[in-house]
């Protein structure tokens, strides 16, 4: 383990933004862990996962702590279920692959999502009808202040959409070691009435389909609406979906006949925000290199060297113009630095 100084954060987070650390370390074991964050030489440290839902604005003047521990185990397992643990350095969708080349089900509609395991709590990740807790068993965290270790059971996490104890009250406190999951070795419940599963498993003549054809179509629904990490910085999804009440949908029909929305309660909907901002002339739009990517209103993007003022800018504007459209606020998914 060895602390480098003055290191770009482009290749740590996925919209490519060039901003430096002033210093760097990357932690492979709990005990690295444990090991510098007790450096009482850097009093300022940010916790970096695989970067993929993260808006860095400036350079990072203190210590990026890069968790990249690995390793996947099978924890326990009967005939039907199998309990399996993937430590928080484990990219996401190579952790989905892993699982559905071992049969075991659950996750398949997450795949192709950005990040690492580590970090798909603090948001609950989902996607295509399914989300993170639906599989979540527990999770092992470090306590940043005093480095013990404790376990967050489903309850404990509090998740809701989008959203877990890690963005409320346990924000900043804890580093994600490892996650626990809950999967299915057989008899597997596969969840394909959300979007467009179905009629592409049609179209591809599938009628009885296995998880790994699920995960295919979602890969071909992803790369087909959100552009590559790897080829156009972004952050997937920028945007949560709004709730509104029932009351304020109704007025907004009279104008927008066409909204869409989905009950969430007696008294509330959820809007797509995708539908907005495209409703209010974003999707495509482009400003010098950044913008709002062409397929998928909801996603911000990088075209080669934007700033991370840049992209917060657009996302103000977004704000401001929804909000003055619609009487909507919208809310930023992606954690803003």
């Amino acid at each position: 383990m060895h602390i480098d100084q003055n290191i770009s954060l482009k290749p740590y987070n996925t919209f490519g933004i060039d901003v430096n650390a002033k210093f760097f370390v990357s932690v492979s074991s709990i005990d690295d862990l444990k090991y510098v964050l007790t450096l009482q030489d850097f009093p300022n440290k940010l916790i970096l996962g695989g970067g993929s839902n993260i808006l860095l604005t400036k350079d990072f003047d203190g210590l990026v702590v890069h968790i990249n521990l690995k390793g996947i185990t099978i924890i326990s397992e009967t005939s039907q279920h199998v309990i399996v643990r993937a430590n928080a350095g484990e990219n996401w969708h190579e952790f989905v692959l892993w699982c559905l080349e071992n049969n075991f089900g659950g996750i398949e509609n997450l795949s192709l999502i950005p990040g690492n395991v580590g970090t798909a709590p603090i948001q609950n990740i989902g996607a295509y009808g399914v989300e993170l807790k639906d599989a979540f068993v527990s999770c092992d965290s470090m306590c940043i202040q005093s480095q013990a270790m404790k376990t967050f059971t489903k309850l404990d996490c509090n998740f809701g959409y989008r959203n877990s104890i890690f963005k409320t009250e346990a924000k900043g406190k804890y580093v994600i070691t490892s996650v626990d999951f809950k999967l299915t070795k057989q008899n597997h419940k596969l969840n394909t009435n959300y979007g467009a599963i179905t009629s592409e498993l049609q179209n591809m003549g599938v009628k009885s389909p296995t998880i790994k054809d699920v995960s295919k179509v979602v890969i071909a629904i992803r790369e087909s609406k959100l552009p590559n990490p790897k080829e156009i910085g972004n952050s997937g999804s920028f945007f949560k979906n709004p709730v509104i009440s029932k009351e304020l949908y109704v007025t907004l029909q009279e104008n927008f006949r066409d909204i869409p929305s989905y009950p969430v309660s007696e008294n509330d909907v959820k809007i797509p925000a995708g539908w907005l901002i495209e409703k209010a002339g974003f999707k495509g739009k482009r400003f010098n290199d950044y913008g709002v990517h062409k397929n998928q209103a909801l996603v911000l993007v990088n075209y080669g060297n934007a700033k991370g003022e840049d992209i917060l800018r657009l996302s103000k504007l977004i704000q401001k113009t929804i909000k003055r459209l619609f009487s909507i606020t919208i809310e930023a998914e992606v954690n803003i630095l």
